[in-house]
């Protein structure tokens, strides 16, 4: 087997022109209606018809009205048992022809009519051998010998040699098995690194052993691909540790700073500053928590996955919420409640997605909350509205990127870390589902989640 594609596409090419070439030349040559030569056995059958009808013309009386009944009547008692012989005068008078033979014995008249070098040709179910010449005093004939083919050729193969067209399209499905073949070994190797190139954009940087078999040059490319993926794997992997070093060091500091803001406050009692001091240093841990979870969930590429019912999923985050909306004196209306709809999903990372812009909601809201969930293009649509400030067309897209703000109003005083909708659309995207940002009917902002259905 050829190893390298460069010489199968070179070899598969000229093999098959090769082939056409060869059935273009060959295949009409094979067509058993083809003007041949006699045999000998052949070649003195009409040597003896010959002499036979010279003869008896020969011993006939002429008759200047009806010569040409001696020249029917030597002929028919003559013809070999089953075959009929035929007369064509120099006149080109055709004697002993049936009507429907007329046309044929014409054509082969055409294509043979040298009595030094007779031929035959099968036409349909007859075969036609002449011409021989007869010699009947002054007068000279030609002889021709009609007789049952012997095999007759096919009908469909008379179809196919009739029509240029049909023996092309032929030859074409001759020789695409090869073509195929050669498509399938082009298609199957390209399409293996499409999946795993689909397979790397989804998050999943795992290396693709098969990519590194077949043609030489895929191999090459999927060495080469794998070797991009080891090098991607492990500058994610370094950038986790230290994220996850930053954030071990950076806790530290902070559990001093809290311990002596405690110790300040039991001394001298509660001041603004104080507090000021705690909100930040409560701010700055939950920052870090969030890029934690942000930096874990971008690089693992296998979650663990279970089946689970929307109700179950996501009916107690809906309690909690609609709890603390009273709490916050704001009402937070379900107007179409989750159903028993079948998700393959991680419930950890999409309950804690859906909890993120639901508290997200309630955080930017002035009053009022609407939340909906719904079956729609095979999977299921959760919608988020809230009555809050908004967010500006331009910044819609930008809002799911870690650390992006909006406005002073919108994130700093609500306490917002910007890593919130990056953790979303982060889980969301792992299980093959979208998010976006939209103008709320209330006037605020609303979050649409879409999640394939499982078994859908």
């Amino acid at each position: 087997m050829i190893s390298s594609l460069t010489a199968r596409i070179f070899a598969i090419f000229w093999f098959t022109l090769a082939l056409v070439l060869m059935l273009v030349l060959m295949v009409p040559k094979l067509d058993s209606r083809q003007l041949t030569n006699l045999l000998e056995s052949e070649q003195r059958q009409g040597e003896m018809l010959e002499q036979h009808i010279e003869a008896e013309l020969a011993q006939a009386p002429l008759n200047d009205l009806l010569w040409w009944r001696r020249i029917s009547t030597a002929i028919q008692k003559w013809a070999p048992p089953g075959q009929r012989l035929i007369i064509v005068t120099s006149e080109g008078r055709v004697i002993g022809a049936l009507p429907s033979e007329t046309q044929v014995i014409r054509n082969f008249i055409g294509q043979s009519d040298n009595a030094d070098y007779p031929k035959k040709k099968k036409y349909g179910r007859a075969e036609i051998l002449g011409p021989f010449s007869i010699r009947d005093g002054e007068d000279h004939y030609q002889l021709y010998l009609v007789r049952p083919a012997n095999s007759p050729q096919s009908d469909f193969i008379n179809l196919l040699f009739d029509r240029p067209l049909l023996l092309l399209i032929a030859t074409m499905l001759i020789s695409a098995p090869l073509l195929l073949w050669l498509s399938w070994s082009l298609a199957k190797p390209a399409r293996k690194l499409k999946m795993a190139a689909d397979d790397v954009a989804k998050g999943n940087l795992r290396p693709h052993p098969e990519l590194e078999s077949g043609p030489q040059e895929f191999v090459s490319a999927g060495y080469s691909f794998n070797q991009m993926i080891s090098a991607l794997d492990g500058m994610v992997s370094a950038q986790q540790r230290l994220i996850s070093d930053i954030s071990h060091e950076l806790r530290t500091p902070l559990t001093r700073l809290q311990l002596a803001t405690a110790l300040l406050r039991r001394r001298h009692g509660e001041s603004r500053e104080l507090q000021r001091i705690e909100t930040e240093t409560l701010r700055l841990d939950s920052m870090i928590n969030d890029l934690l979870v942000l930096s874990r969930s971008q690089h693992k590429n296998e979650i663990l996955r279970e089946n689970i019912t929307a109700d179950d999923l996501w009916g107690d985050i809906l309690a909690d919420a609609s709890f603390e909306a009273e709490q916050m004196h704001k009402t937070l209306d379900v107007t179409s409640p989750p159903g028993p709809w079948s998700i393959y999903c991680n419930p950890s990372a999409i309950g804690s997605a859906f909890e993120n812009i639901v508290r997200n909601a309630l955080r930017y809201s002035n009053t009022h909350i609407a939340v909906e969930f719904k079956q729609s293009n095979s999977g299921i649509m959760v919608t988020v509205d809230d009555d809050g400030p908004g967010v500006s067309p331009e910044d819609r897209e930008q809002i799911f990127r870690p650390f992006y703000r909006t406005d002073e109003a919108r994130d700093r005083e609500s306490g917002g870390t910007g890593l919130g909708l990056a953790i979303v659309e982060t889980a969301i995207s792992q299980h093959k589902g979208w998010v976006k940002a939209e103008d709320s009917p209330l006037g605020g902002l609303r979050l649409v989640i879409w999640l394939p259905e499982h078994g859908r």
